[in-house]
């Protein structure tokens, strides 16, 4: 399974990274960086969470 950003409806509020902050993070110019894309069983409830919690509904989970 991958996390999945759709890059151009990202804004960079940064609500999954406070929800998953060992899957992504915002670079300086608060950019939405992905540091593990291929998601298993020790860092899924993680994934889900930054799914769930962003606000404009550009991360999903998916096989691509």
């Amino acid at each position: 399974m991958k996390l999945i950003v759709d890059w151009p409806r990202c804004e960079g509020h940064g609500l999954c990274e406070e929800a998953a902050p060992e899957l992504l993070r915002l670079d300086d110019a608060g950019e939405l960086v992905l540091d593990i894309e291929d998601i298993d069983e020790t860092n899924l409830k993680a994934a889900e969470a930054a799914v769930r919690v962003c606000p404009v509904a550009a991360l999903r989970l998916g096989s691509r």
